[in-house]
């Protein structure tokens, strides 16, 4: 029996997958697994009960990963569970940006008792005149789960899209849509786009990789959108170039003091992933990843252990072995179960960065005694009996 909690409501289309074998407990020091979304887990004492944490989105800076890592819990995460509804929004962004809507809509009411208002709108409705996306340039900076359905998107609304992103996986290359123009070179992005937007994880070389020298390059028709993380982009040059006329908009889905009510900033309150859809799957996907690995040992979308999956367990007994990257280790752990005449019929091994993942299977049961001298090795974080 696994006992999951969640530290945040998760949809019941999700949770609902859980079979029999699971059942839901209040309390984080109880359970096995634990689904989150926005809830802060930095200061939280992690049981060694736990083994795994879902976060139903994808950003998890909420998450302690590398101390999720020492403890040996694998921590998920749902790419592009959610990319539908950023990717609709930003388009929302960039129509609010481009037409003067908010402005209208505020007329409008301001303006409701107005008996005569349908003939006073044919009078102002200038005022609120904008332009159109349909022939512009765009910037798609990051081309993940997010991006190329931004970028493609953008292709059939007549825009002239241009993506970046040096890092682009196999799966993403493949999902672009043809008329996207790969750019090797970001400041060209900056150069000659009318929109830009930003689709990339926030890691210490992506923090502020909008600042003041990349907004001095852009033109001032330049409308800045960010759905993916504030701290991506220095506000404060941002607030600053507008406040002076050298940008025409910033859009972004979190709000903070510096951005909120500031001269050309259109802001939202972190509403990218906030539909009914969304949040369905992403807790789809977090739960079908949380039993996969209980259930089989499988990592799928980890973002502190590598990715590693040998599908359903056939044999005699599977066990998980998670582990420091240095090297050695396979060689130890095999000579232990050589040593108790284990014979392993299949094993994997992969890793990422500090930290590996092992797994192997087994034809015969492993006793405890073996898996206390598994436990004792050197760089060891945890050992797992899968079956």
């Amino acid at each position: 029996m696994f006992k999951y909690n969640c530290l945040n409501p998760i949809a019941g289309v999700g949770l609902d997958l859980f079979s029999g074998d699971y059942t839901k407990v209040e309390e984080l020091k109880d359970a096995d697994a634990a689904l989150v979304r926005s809830a802060a887990m930095h200061d939280l004492e992690l049981p060694e009960s736990l083994l795994a944490v879902a976060r139903a989105g994808a950003g998890v800076n909420n998450i302690p990963l590398d101390k999720c890592a020492e403890q040996g819990i694998v921590v998920f995460n749902t790419p592009g569970a959610n990319a539908n509804g950023v990717k609709e929004l930003v388009f929302a962004g960039m129509l609010y940006a481009s037409r003067d809507i908010v402005g209208g809509i505020d007329w409008c009411l301001e303006n409701q008792n107005d008996e005569n208002i349908a003939k006073t709108a044919e009078k102002q409705k200038k005022n609120f005149a904008g332009t159109e996306i349909s022939g512009k340039k765009l910037g798609v900076i990051g081309l993940g789960a997010i991006g190329v359905l931004v970028a493609n998107a953008a292709t059939h609304m007549g825009m002239e899209v241009y993506g970046y992103d040096p890092y682009i996986s196999v799966n993403a290359a493949w999902n672009l849509s043809r008329s996207v123009k790969h750019i090797s070179n970001v400041e060209d992005i900056y150069r000659e786009c009318d929109f830009i937007t930003i689709h990339v994880p926030l890691l210490d070389s992506t923090k502020k990789m909008i600042n003041a020298d990349a907004i001095a390059m852009m033109k001032p028709t330049t409308i800045v959108l960010n759905f993916a993380r504030d701290l991506l982009v220095d506000e404060e040059a941002i607030v600053d170039a507008l406040a002076a006329g050298k940008l025409k908009k910033y859009v972004s889905d979190f709000p903070n003091p510096t951005t909120v009510g500031a001269k050309g900033c259109i802001v939202t309150p972190h509403l990218g992933a906030s539909t009914a859809e969304s949040e369905d799957n992403c807790a789809i996907m977090a739960v079908r990843e949380i039993r996969d690995y209980l259930e089989n040992g499988n990592i799928v979308h980890s973002v502190n252990f590598p990715d590693c999956s040998m599908g359903a367990c056939t044999t005699a007994g599977r066990i998980g072995i998670l582990h420091r990257n240095s090297k050695g280790m396979i060689g130890q752990i095999t000579t232990i179960l050589g040593d108790a005449d284990v014979n392993v019929s299949d094993m994997t091994n992969k890793g990422k960065g500090d930290y590996a993942y092992s797994l192997l299977d087994v034809e015969s049961a492993v006793s405890e005694d073996v898996i206390a001298k598994l436990r004792s090795v050197d760089g060891v974080l945890r050992v797992r009996v899968v079956k």
